[in-house]
Formats: C-alpha cells, structure tokens, sequence
C-alpha cells in the first residue's frame, strides 16, 4: 500500500499569505487522497503583530493557531503534523523545519534574530531536519551546506528551470534529503506536491526516520 504526504502546507490562521483555513485545507487534502500533511506555515517578520514581537509566548501562541485548529481534524488515516518555514529579519531565504514540536517552539528563543547558523545548530541538536526551501526563487541565496540537512529539489510554486536547478544543486553538494512541497497556500496548489511511502507516517519519529531513510518517492506534479 502507498501513502501520500504533504511537507509544504500553509494556513490562512497564521500565514498572511494562506487563503485556506485549516479545516479547509485538511478536507482539501483529504479529498485529494492524501494520508496526512506537515503545517509549516511562516514564521516570519510577516507573520506576527506588533505587540508579539515584544512576547515571545503570544507569538508562538500566533504562529500555532493554524496547526492547532488543522490538529483537531487528524483521524487514524490522515495525520497533521507541526513544521516550520523560517524566515529571518532583512533576508528572503526560507528553511522548511520538520521534527517541530509545540514544546520546543516556547523553549528556544525568538527565532527572527538568530540566522541560520545559530538556529540550525539549535535545531539540529533536538534531532530535526533543516532544509533550504524553494533555493532558486528569485532572490534567494543558496545556504552554506554544512547549516542544511537537505534541499526542497521540487516546488509547485516555483517553475521548472528553478526546480532543475535545485535538484542540480542538491547533487552538487550531497544534500542527504531531498524534498518535494506544493507549498499550498490556496485550492489550487492543493496537492502537487509531497512524498509516497510504502509505510504510513503518524508521527515526527516516522517522518524523520522515513525522510533520512530515503525510502520515498518524490511527488512532483
């Protein structure tokens, strides 16, 4: 049997930028045969209000609202699991976090400030995985390798030389992981992207293990 994953999703609850709420999104992907999907809405200067810039658990407490609500609709067939798209102040590179979990969001510091080498060690050292998202959008500069994880090789939103070039990339420096993502922000980038496994994942443990195994298939429509 094959299940159908998502790793780039978005929630018009805490994404400016999603359009989707997360009930909504949930039923989508549901719909589209999907066995569970990653939350990784932004955590970016975008994302919060003035006055969580200044609280820190109020801005987690922001940036959960989505996932949360999504969490309510996860069955025994369709799993909902926390990620995290990382942007910091005064750059536009984006890192897809997997392995999140609420408890450790409040735990470390306010994320914005820290760039990338301070938050992927951090990260890294609770046991998650840290890929460059989307690396050949406009704009965006490539990571140092030895920060990442591994590479987002496939984006829905991004066009095909972009995702050659990434995929290029990725082999260029070993990258140990690579991903795909629809990086669904409305109905129309629901299901483009993901991965197929043999095994289903209901839990960050699953996820981890079965992305460093390298035992899926890219869904790249």
């Amino acid at each position: 049997m094959e299940y159908k994953y998502e790793l780039h999703t978005h929630t018009k609850n805490t994404s400016w930028c999603g359009q989707l709420d997360a009930e909504e999104l949930v039923n989508k992907y549901k719909q589209a045969g999907y066995s569970g999907i990653v939350i990784t809405d932004h955590y970016s200067p975008m994302t919060f209000r003035i006055s969580e810039f200044f609280n820190k658990n109020k801005a987690i407490d922001h940036f959960l609202e989505g996932y949360k609500k999504a969490k309510k609709f996860e069955t025994e067939d369709f799993s909902v699991l926390l990620g995290v798209e990382l942007r910091f102040y005064a750059t536009v590179n984006d890192y897809l976090i997997y392995g999140v979990n609420e408890e450790m969001l409040y735990e470390l510091p306010f994320l914005l400030s820290l760039y990338i080498k301070r938050a992927s060690k951090l990260f890294r050292e609770k046991g998650c995985i840290f890929i460059q998202a989307h690396p050949f959008r406009k704009y965006i500069t490539r990571a140092k390798p030895k920060y990442l994880d591994g590479v987002e090789v496939f984006n829905a939103k991004a066009d095909k030389e972009a995702n050659d070039n990434s995929l290029k990339w990725a082999e260029e420096i070993n990258a140990k992981i690579k991903t795909s993502g629809s990086d669904c922000h409305r109905e129309t980038g629901v299901g483009l992207g993901g991965i197929i496994t043999e095994e289903p994942i209901k839990n960050n443990d699953d996820l981890l293990r079965i992305l460093k195994s390298g035992k899926y298939e890219l869904i790249k429509k």
